[in-house]
């Protein structure tokens, strides 16, 4: 098998990339014969310990949607030229395309007759003439669809492309870490919930900066919001906010274990009717540590987490039952404690080395595949 060239645009600590390393673990462990990784030039993050050449192709992330939105565009014709000039890539180089954003690279590959694999994690992508046209491509360049979940799968078919669902895995490294760690119900006397979220309203920070305005009673519960951007984006967000004085939000950081080991509970707010998470990551890795977990009614999430045994599955928007439930679990070590065993059994699902072979079935072909008309 020729060298797999792989595509990606934003390189950060989030799910997509961090999901994209494990694939080139998987390849390279699997002895498959593994190129390049393309990635745009705005953006330092899990991505560059992937363990293969890196190639940086121009695009800028502005603070501005229309901005982003046309640097985007821009990037994906540097991204074409940057693979057409490429003379290390093999004529019959398959072409791996992380999230559907790297159209470029697709439509590199269809041009040249390569075989063209979308590893697809999003549903919500706005503004909806983006996704519409991503699609399109997709459905124009694509052989096979990798999708993350049962739910993402039925969410976003794309017609008459074969489809296969392999469900995201934790770090081997990131596991190891999460089992020397012991769940406390509280943590210096302070019931701690944590949220990972990117500063976008759909995930969900509107309800919680409401929700935690609803506990300013309780003093013994506190809020950490840990946001994928810098102290700059984060000010900017927050501008005309009331930060509650129970949460502290936290920029990008390398080290989530370290938030993980404090938490006593996890939370994913995302609003599933303008967002629907396509797996969750966040909550297997909170469940590797034992941190009981709430996440949202549809997507991903719900097919992770079993209403009242790892945690709850509750709509974001209901601001009274996430008050309840967080309060049942803080005046409640015993359950917290149940849960806990039961997060970390169901998080033993998800292991990389299930993962790496199914990844390594897509790569050679031999996958069984769901084909929508």
């Amino acid at each position: 098998m020729t060298k797999i060239v792989f595509c990606h645009l934003y390189n950060d600590e989030s799910g997509s990339p961090r999901v994209l390393r494990q694939v080139i673990k998987a390849a390279v462990e699997g002895k498959a014969n593994v190129g390049k990784l393309f990635i745009g030039s705005d953006g330092r993050g899990v991505l560059e310990s992937c363990g293969i050449p890196i190639s940086r192709y121009w695009y800028y992330r502005s603070g501005f949607k229309v901005a982003t939105l046309f640097t985007f565009l821009i990037s994906q014709v540097f991204l074409f030229f940057a693979l057409v000039k490429d003379r290390s890539i093999e004529k019959d180089a398959p072409v791996y395309i992380n999230t559907l954003l790297p159209f470029g690279g697709a439509l590199f590959g269809k041009l040249t007759g390569r075989k063209v694999i979308y590893h697809v994690h999003e549903i919500s992508i706005e503004p909806k003439p983006l996704r519409l046209f991503l699609c399109w491509i997709a459905r124009l360049t694509s052989s096979k669809n990798i999708y993350v979940s049962k739910a993402h799968l039925l969410a976003l078919p794309i017609a008459g492309v074969p489809a296969v669902r392999v469900y995201n895995a934790l770090d081997e490294n990131f596991v190891n870490i999460a089992l020397r760690s012991v769940y406390q119900h509280r943590r210096n006397g302070f019931f701690n919930v944590l949220m990972l979220a990117s500063l976008r309203d759909y995930k969900g920070i509107p309800e919680l900066l409401v929700l935690i305005s609803t506990l300013e009673y309780r003093k013994d519960i506190r809020f950490d919001l840990v946001v994928n951007d810098g102290k700059q984006a984060i000010d900017r967000y927050f501008s005309g906010k009331i930060i509650p004085t129970l949460l502290t939000v936290h920029p990008c950081t390398d080290n989530s274990a370290g938030f993980y080991k404090k938490a006593c509970l996890v939370l994913n707010l995302s609003r599933v009717d303008v967002w629907i998470e396509t797996f969750g990551l966040t909550i297997l890795e909170a469940m590797a540590f034992g941190v009981p977990v709430i996440g949202p009614t549809m997507g991903g999430p719900a097919e992770l987490i079993s209403d009242e045994v790892e945690g709850f599955v509750v709509d974001s928007r209901d601001t009274k039952l996430l008050h309840n439930k967080i309060l049942a679990l803080a005046d409640n070590p015993g359950l917290c404690n149940v849960m806990s065993k039961a997060a970390r059994n169901r998080s033993q699902d998800f292991s990389f080395p299930v993962f790496a072979v199914a990844i390594r079935q897509v790569l050679v072909g031999e996958s069984n595949i769901i084909t929508y008309d």
